[in-house]
């Protein structure tokens, strides 16, 4: 299955969270989610409603992004971006108010439902969300496999040493590719 994280207006767009790396891979992660969108799942990232909605760190993190609580965005930035919203359905979307997708018990129960071991994993942010799901895919027993040219990041210094992570410490349980070798393989 193909798990594409977090590819929203709200980092595409001019916002303080814009990640402007994600207009670069969008036509890879397209591609990629284009090839089986029925075995793609989006995830969004769904702010907390207020300051003060969730518990400890989340707190100083909303207090510091206040404009980006749902009681102050725009909703229209909480959606996919429209390259890929054209593509759900029939490709899933589970929304998240944490950094990892598995923290909501719809990302698990659908995996397990189609009997998926193995994952692609695309979009942004290296450093931040995708990580959080690697890492979670990762202790869950899933092959994982990271589209190098399908994933961004807001930092190019931090996007690098992840993949140096990536390819150093986790070689083991960490497989990155190229989308062209990943959708070869994948018929």
């Amino acid at each position: 299955m193909h798990l594409c994280v977090d590819m929203q207006n709200l980092f595409a767009e001019e916002t303080p969270w814009n990640t402007p790396w994600m207009k670069r891979v969008l036509p890879v992660v397209t591609r990629i989610a284009e090839r089986h969108p029925e075995r793609t799942v989006f995830t969004r990232f769904i702010p907390a409603r207020h300051t003060d909605e969730l518990p400890g760190s989340w707190r100083r993190f909303y207090r510091r992004w206040a404009d980006l609580t749902l009681e102050r965005i725009d909703p229209r930035l909480l959606e996919l971006v429209p390259a890929l919203r054209r593509l759900a359905p029939p490709a899933g979307v589970v929304d998240k108010r944490v950094y990892s997708p598995f923290a909501e018990p719809a990302l698990p129960q659908l995996l397990r439902e189609r009997h998926v071991d193995a994952l692609v994993i695309t979009g942004a942010e290296t450093d931040v969300c995708v990580l959080a799901a690697v890492i979670d895919a990762v202790d869950r027993g899933y092959r994982v496999v990271l589209a190098e040219d399908a994933i961004c990041s807001s930092s190019d210094q931090t996007h690098d040493a992840l993949m140096t992570l990536y390819h150093n410490r986790f070689s083991q349980q960490i497989e990155t590719a190229e989308a062209d070798a990943i959708l070869e393989a994948w018929r």
